[in-house]
Protein backbone atom coordinates (compact mmCIF):
# COMPACT_ATOMS: atom_id res chain seq x y z
CA UNK A 1 0.00 0.00 0.00
CA UNK A 2 1.15 3.53 -0.65
CA UNK A 3 0.47 6.79 0.92
CA UNK A 4 0.73 10.32 0.17
CA UNK A 5 3.19 12.48 1.41
CA UNK A 6 1.73 14.96 3.89
CA UNK A 7 2.08 18.63 2.47
CA UNK A 8 5.13 19.51 4.65
CA UNK A 9 7.05 16.60 3.29
CA UNK A 10 5.78 17.32 -0.53
CA UNK A 11 9.27 18.14 -2.65
CA UNK A 12 9.09 21.88 -3.26
CA UNK A 13 11.18 23.83 -6.21
CA UNK A 14 13.60 25.92 -5.48
CA UNK A 15 13.65 29.05 -6.78
CA UNK A 16 16.24 28.65 -9.30
CA UNK A 17 14.40 25.76 -10.60
CA UNK A 18 11.49 27.66 -10.66
CA UNK A 19 13.19 30.81 -12.81
CA UNK A 20 15.12 27.55 -15.22
CA UNK A 21 10.91 26.70 -15.60
CA UNK A 22 9.97 29.64 -16.37
CA UNK A 23 12.26 30.17 -19.04
CA UNK A 24 11.16 26.96 -20.31
CA UNK A 25 7.61 27.91 -20.43
CA UNK A 26 8.78 30.84 -22.64
CA UNK A 27 10.80 28.70 -25.15
CA UNK A 28 8.72 26.02 -25.16
CA UNK A 29 5.07 27.74 -25.99
CA UNK A 30 5.68 31.40 -27.01
CA UNK A 31 8.96 30.87 -28.89
CA UNK A 32 8.14 31.40 -32.70
CA UNK A 33 10.12 30.98 -35.91
CA UNK A 34 7.61 33.07 -38.20
CA UNK A 35 7.97 36.16 -35.56
CA UNK A 36 11.97 35.58 -35.59
CA UNK A 37 11.60 36.11 -39.97
CA UNK A 38 9.34 38.67 -40.07
CA UNK A 39 11.59 40.76 -37.73
CA UNK A 40 14.32 39.56 -40.22
CA UNK A 41 12.53 41.05 -43.39
CA UNK A 42 8.54 41.86 -42.84
CA UNK A 43 5.65 41.57 -45.06
CA UNK A 44 7.88 39.57 -47.87
CA UNK A 45 8.25 36.25 -46.11
CA UNK A 46 5.14 36.29 -46.15
CA UNK A 47 4.29 37.32 -49.88
CA UNK A 48 6.93 34.36 -51.03
CA UNK A 49 5.39 31.77 -48.63
CA UNK A 50 1.88 32.14 -50.27
CA UNK A 51 3.73 31.38 -53.67
CA UNK A 52 5.83 28.78 -53.02
CA UNK A 53 4.46 26.14 -55.65
CA UNK A 54 3.57 22.33 -55.21
CA UNK A 55 6.26 20.71 -56.70
CA UNK A 56 8.37 23.03 -54.04
CA UNK A 57 5.76 22.21 -51.40
CA UNK A 58 7.26 18.50 -52.04
CA UNK A 59 10.20 19.39 -52.17
CA UNK A 60 10.38 20.80 -49.12
CA UNK A 61 8.33 17.72 -47.21
CA UNK A 62 11.39 14.96 -49.17
CA UNK A 63 14.25 17.14 -47.88
CA UNK A 64 13.12 16.88 -44.45
CA UNK A 65 12.27 13.37 -44.26
CA UNK A 66 15.76 12.93 -45.70
CA UNK A 67 17.39 15.61 -43.23
CA UNK A 68 15.47 13.47 -40.39
CA UNK A 69 16.66 10.18 -41.38
CA UNK A 70 20.39 12.04 -41.52
CA UNK A 71 19.37 13.21 -37.84
CA UNK A 72 18.46 9.77 -37.12
CA UNK A 73 21.38 7.91 -38.14
CA UNK A 74 23.54 10.22 -35.86
CA UNK A 75 21.18 9.53 -32.87
CA UNK A 76 21.59 5.77 -33.73
CA UNK A 77 25.28 5.85 -33.66
CA UNK A 78 25.53 7.48 -30.57
CA UNK A 79 25.57 11.46 -29.25
CA UNK A 80 27.24 10.55 -25.91
CA UNK A 81 30.68 12.42 -27.04
CA UNK A 82 29.01 15.38 -28.06
CA UNK A 83 30.75 18.38 -26.58
CA UNK A 84 28.48 20.25 -24.12
CA UNK A 85 30.34 24.07 -23.91
CA UNK A 86 29.43 27.07 -24.96
CA UNK A 87 32.29 27.11 -27.55
CA UNK A 88 30.15 24.15 -29.39
CA UNK A 89 27.24 26.02 -29.34
CA UNK A 90 29.32 28.95 -31.61
CA UNK A 91 30.48 26.55 -33.51
CA UNK A 92 27.17 25.39 -34.58
CA UNK A 93 25.91 28.60 -34.82
CA UNK A 94 28.54 29.35 -37.79
CA UNK A 95 28.31 25.99 -39.62
CA UNK A 96 24.52 26.54 -39.70
CA UNK A 97 25.46 30.07 -41.35
CA UNK A 98 27.76 28.92 -43.58
CA UNK A 99 25.52 26.27 -44.85
CA UNK A 100 22.37 28.30 -45.27
CA UNK A 101 24.67 31.20 -47.66
CA UNK A 102 24.78 27.79 -49.79
CA UNK A 103 21.43 27.75 -50.12
CA UNK A 104 21.02 31.68 -50.04
CA UNK A 105 22.96 31.82 -53.35
CA UNK A 106 22.34 28.95 -55.13
CA UNK A 107 18.65 28.77 -54.25
CA UNK A 108 15.89 26.41 -53.76
CA UNK A 109 17.45 23.88 -55.65
CA UNK A 110 20.38 23.34 -52.79
CA UNK A 111 17.80 22.21 -50.15
CA UNK A 112 17.95 18.59 -50.80
CA UNK A 113 21.43 18.80 -49.84
CA UNK A 114 21.63 21.92 -47.69
CA UNK A 115 18.85 20.89 -44.88
CA UNK A 116 20.61 17.38 -44.22
CA UNK A 117 23.67 18.87 -43.71
CA UNK A 118 21.67 21.48 -41.03
CA UNK A 119 20.20 19.43 -39.57
CA UNK A 120 22.61 17.13 -38.41
CA UNK A 121 24.53 20.49 -37.14
CA UNK A 122 21.62 21.18 -35.17
CA UNK A 123 21.06 17.67 -34.00
CA UNK A 124 24.59 17.64 -32.35
CA UNK A 125 23.77 21.89 -30.82
CA UNK A 126 20.76 20.28 -29.40
CA UNK A 127 23.28 17.01 -27.78
CA UNK A 128 25.33 19.26 -26.02
CA UNK A 129 22.58 21.04 -24.35
CA UNK A 130 21.13 17.29 -23.31
CA UNK A 131 24.09 17.03 -22.23
CA UNK A 132 24.55 19.95 -20.32
CA UNK A 133 21.22 19.14 -18.44
CA UNK A 134 22.45 15.47 -17.28
CA UNK A 135 21.08 13.26 -20.07
CA UNK A 136 23.11 10.10 -20.55
CA UNK A 137 22.75 10.01 -24.59
CA UNK A 138 24.29 6.35 -24.80
CA UNK A 139 20.31 5.79 -23.70
CA UNK A 140 18.14 5.53 -26.44
CA UNK A 141 15.16 6.94 -25.26
CA UNK A 142 17.82 10.04 -24.51
CA UNK A 143 19.36 10.30 -28.32
CA UNK A 144 15.17 10.56 -29.60
CA UNK A 145 14.43 13.04 -26.88
CA UNK A 146 17.23 15.12 -29.15
CA UNK A 147 15.21 14.13 -32.76
CA UNK A 148 12.18 14.97 -30.79
CA UNK A 149 13.06 18.45 -30.35
CA UNK A 150 12.52 19.08 -34.23
CA UNK A 151 8.96 18.31 -33.46
CA UNK A 152 8.49 21.53 -31.01
CA UNK A 153 9.08 23.96 -33.80
CA UNK A 154 5.78 25.03 -35.21
CA UNK A 155 2.56 26.11 -33.23
CA UNK A 156 -0.27 24.73 -34.13
CA UNK A 157 -2.45 27.63 -31.90
CA UNK A 158 0.26 30.39 -31.87
CA UNK A 159 -1.19 32.52 -28.22
CA UNK A 160 -3.21 29.25 -26.52
CA UNK A 161 -0.66 28.02 -23.84
CA UNK A 162 -2.27 24.90 -22.67
CA UNK A 163 -4.46 23.37 -25.10
CA UNK A 164 -1.80 21.51 -27.88
CA UNK A 165 1.07 22.68 -25.84
CA UNK A 166 4.43 21.04 -24.70
CA UNK A 167 3.27 18.26 -22.66
CA UNK A 168 0.49 17.80 -24.90
CA UNK A 169 2.54 17.45 -27.95
CA UNK A 170 5.16 15.07 -25.75
CA UNK A 171 1.92 12.82 -24.75
CA UNK A 172 1.67 12.20 -28.52
CA UNK A 173 5.39 11.32 -29.36
CA UNK A 174 5.15 9.34 -25.71
CA UNK A 175 4.62 5.79 -27.49
CA UNK A 176 6.29 6.47 -30.41
CA UNK A 177 9.38 7.19 -28.68
CA UNK A 178 8.88 4.57 -26.00
CA UNK A 179 8.77 1.78 -28.92
CA UNK A 180 11.52 3.53 -31.20
CA UNK A 181 13.92 3.66 -27.78
CA UNK A 182 13.03 -0.21 -26.81
CA UNK A 183 13.40 -1.41 -30.44
CA UNK A 184 16.70 0.39 -30.35
CA UNK A 185 17.76 -0.85 -26.88
CA UNK A 186 16.81 -4.78 -27.94
CA UNK A 187 19.55 -5.21 -31.03
CA UNK A 188 22.35 -4.21 -31.55
CA UNK A 189 22.36 -3.13 -34.92
CA UNK A 190 18.91 -1.14 -35.66
CA UNK A 191 17.36 -0.92 -39.00
CA UNK A 192 16.35 2.57 -39.82
CA UNK A 193 13.65 1.44 -42.05
CA UNK A 194 11.77 -0.21 -38.72
CA UNK A 195 8.20 0.32 -38.95
CA UNK A 196 8.54 1.61 -35.25
CA UNK A 197 11.22 4.31 -36.94
CA UNK A 198 9.78 5.22 -39.56
CA UNK A 199 6.67 5.96 -37.42
CA UNK A 200 8.42 7.99 -35.20
CA UNK A 201 10.24 9.96 -38.06
CA UNK A 202 7.05 10.49 -40.18
CA UNK A 203 5.20 12.19 -37.24
CA UNK A 204 8.55 14.26 -36.21
CA UNK A 205 8.87 15.28 -39.81
CA UNK A 206 4.32 16.71 -39.80
CA UNK A 207 5.88 19.27 -37.92
CA UNK A 208 9.34 20.11 -38.49
CA UNK A 209 8.11 20.51 -41.95
CA UNK A 210 5.98 23.19 -40.66
CA UNK A 211 9.56 25.29 -39.87
CA UNK A 212 11.04 23.76 -42.68
CA UNK A 213 8.34 25.64 -45.69
CA UNK A 214 8.81 29.06 -43.43
CA UNK A 215 12.81 28.89 -43.54
CA UNK A 216 12.34 27.96 -47.18
CA UNK A 217 10.28 30.57 -47.76
CA UNK A 218 12.70 32.93 -46.54
CA UNK A 219 15.05 32.17 -48.75
CA UNK A 220 13.22 32.28 -51.57
CA UNK A 221 12.97 36.66 -51.20
CA UNK A 222 14.79 37.78 -53.82
CA UNK A 223 16.70 40.62 -51.88
CA UNK A 224 18.08 37.57 -49.09
CA UNK A 225 20.18 36.53 -51.59
CA UNK A 226 23.86 34.06 -49.79
CA UNK A 227 24.03 36.67 -46.76
CA UNK A 228 20.36 36.65 -46.18
CA UNK A 229 20.51 33.17 -46.42
CA UNK A 230 22.70 32.47 -44.05
CA UNK A 231 20.81 34.92 -41.46
CA UNK A 232 17.77 32.23 -41.81
CA UNK A 233 20.25 30.05 -41.16
CA UNK A 234 21.02 31.17 -37.97
CA UNK A 235 18.01 32.12 -36.92
CA UNK A 236 16.51 28.54 -37.77
CA UNK A 237 19.66 27.23 -35.89
CA UNK A 238 18.83 29.45 -32.84
CA UNK A 239 15.25 28.93 -32.76
CA UNK A 240 15.93 24.79 -32.37
CA UNK A 241 18.64 25.90 -29.64
CA UNK A 242 15.69 27.37 -27.46
CA UNK A 243 13.25 25.16 -27.63
CA UNK A 244 16.11 22.19 -26.90
CA UNK A 245 17.24 24.42 -23.78
CA UNK A 246 13.58 24.58 -22.26
CA UNK A 247 12.93 20.76 -23.30
CA UNK A 248 15.86 19.64 -21.44
CA UNK A 249 15.41 22.13 -18.64
CA UNK A 250 11.82 20.22 -18.13
CA UNK A 251 13.35 17.04 -18.07
CA UNK A 252 16.37 17.66 -15.83
CA UNK A 253 13.19 19.14 -13.12
CA UNK A 254 11.51 15.79 -14.02
CA UNK A 255 14.21 13.86 -12.78
CA UNK A 256 14.65 16.00 -9.78
CA UNK A 257 11.07 16.75 -8.78
CA UNK A 258 9.22 14.12 -10.62
CA UNK A 259 6.27 14.74 -13.69
CA UNK A 260 3.55 15.49 -11.54
CA UNK A 261 5.09 18.56 -9.58
CA UNK A 262 6.77 19.96 -12.60
CA UNK A 263 3.54 19.64 -14.54
CA UNK A 264 1.70 21.52 -12.04
CA UNK A 265 4.11 24.30 -11.79
CA UNK A 266 4.41 24.13 -15.53
CA UNK A 267 0.32 25.11 -16.02
CA UNK A 268 0.81 27.15 -13.17
CA UNK A 269 3.29 29.47 -14.54
CA UNK A 270 1.82 29.35 -17.52
CA UNK A 271 -1.97 30.32 -16.57
CA UNK A 272 -0.16 33.05 -14.42
CA UNK A 273 1.04 34.32 -17.57
CA UNK A 274 4.96 34.22 -16.82
CA UNK A 275 6.60 33.43 -20.60
CA UNK A 276 3.56 35.54 -21.97
CA UNK A 277 5.70 38.71 -22.56
CA UNK A 278 8.00 39.24 -25.19
CA UNK A 279 9.09 35.94 -27.41
CA UNK A 280 12.28 35.07 -26.46
CA UNK A 281 14.50 34.85 -30.04
CA UNK A 282 17.41 32.99 -28.63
Amino acid sequence: MTYDLPAPFAPTMSSADLAALAAAVNALEKTSFAQRLVGMAGRQIGFAGRFIPVRLQAAVSAATTSALRAALRIALSSLDGAPATGDAARLHRRLAMASGALGGAVGLASLPVELPISTTIMLRSIAAVALKEGENLADPEAAFACLQVFALGGHASEGNILEGGYFALRGVFAKSVSDAARYVAERAVADEAAPVLVKLIGQIAARFGVVVTQKTAAQAVPLLGAMGGAAVNLAFTEHFQTLARGHFAVRRLERAYGTALVRAEYDRIARAGFGRGKTRTA
